[in-house]
Parts: structure tokens; C-alpha cells; sequence
């Protein structure tokens, strides 16, 4: 069951992999899962995100694409985007903790690029996604060895979960 395992993959030096704790990434990913809740209510794609800093929540996101009328406003924009505003900078702290990112399904290249200009630490999605996954399911934008940022990923997580979610949301639609 997928939901009780989790695919690792550590990228860039040992040193700079935090150590991974289940019980604070379950509570982010539910805290990424209620951001995706909220999104589907509002009619859109059910997937969310959170930016963790120091074991704190400093940023959320939801899909908003349809509300804002914005192709780039998926949820991990959004998230990143409010820490950038909480930090006042575009680049995330660099320091020991850096940045976590946790998202309900794996980023496309838009959001993988943003993920690597924001300088996150580590990135932690759910479920894959093969029809536009940018972290290794459909392309490898996320630690791609001609660019210089290395972010470590944590997947598998509650993917189950997170697959059913948007397998009902597009099953009521059709």
C-alpha cells in the first residue's frame, strides 16, 4: 500500500538531506491535502501545497487557475509565491533548515522550475503524476545535472490518498 511507504530519492550531497521525520511529513501533507480539499470546493483541480520553514507552515496554495484566470497559479506557485513575500525575497533561506515544500502531486516543469529558481531545500509530493510529472515520471527538470540547485525528494507518501482525490474530482466531470 503505497500510502504506508515512500519512495526516496536523495539528490546532491548527503549533507545537505535533512533527516526525514514520517510524523512532521504526514502532518504537512495533510496540511497540503486540506489546501487541495479547498480547491476542489471552489471547483478547481484538488491539489495543494504548504511551505514548511523551521516545523512552521509559512506559506499555502491551491489550484487557483480558473478563479484567477492564470495558466501559472497552480498550487505550488501560489505557496511559493507567498514565502517569497514572507521572506521578502525570491530565493528561500540557504541555511541549515532551508525550505520544504510539500504538495499533493508531483510538480510539472513550470512548478519544478520555479522549485529550483526559489532555491526550495526539499520537496516532498504524494502522488506521481505520468501525464505531466516533472521529478522523474514524464521529465526530470528537479535535479537535472546540467543545473546547479539540487533539491531532495520524498515521494510516495500518502499517494494513494492523493490519487483518489483527483481520480474522483475528473470522474465527476466526465
Amino acid at each position: 500500500m503505497l500510502s504506508n511507504m515512500r519512495d526516496i530519492i536523495h539528490m546532491g550531497p548527503p549533507s545537505l538531506s535533512p533527516d526525514i521525520d514520517d510524523h512532521d511529513d504526514l502532518a504537512h501533507l495533510h496540511a497540503a491535502i486540506a489546501e487541495a480539499r479547498a480547491a476542489e470546493l471552489a471547483g478547481e483541480v484538488p491539489i495543494g501545497a504548504v511551505v514548511v520553514y523551521q516545523d512552521q507552515i509559512i506559506a499555502r496554495g491551491q489550484n487557483r487557475v480558473l478563479r484567477d484566470h492564470d495558466p501559472t497559479a497552480h498550487a505550488e506557485i501560489v505557496a511559493l509565491r507567498q514565502a517569497a513575500r514572507h521572506f521578502a525575497n525570491y530565493r528561500l533561506p540557504q541555511d541549515a533548515a532551508g525550505c520544504t515544500l510539500y504538495v499533493t502531486l508531483e510538480p510539472c516543469a513550470m512548478c519544478a522550475g520555479a522549485i529550483l529558481h526559489a532555491r526550495v531545500a526539499r520537496l516532498v509530493y504524494a502522488a506521481p503524476d505520468p501525464k505531466a510529472g516533472a521529478c522523474g515520471s514524464v521529465l526530470s527538470v528537479i535535479n537535472h545535472p546540467q543545473l546547479n540547485h539540487r533539491v531532495e525528494v520524498a515521494s510516495g507518501l500518502l499517494a494513494e490518498e492523493c490519487g483518489a482525490l483527483l481520480t474522483a474530482f475528473f470522474r465527476s466531470r466526465r
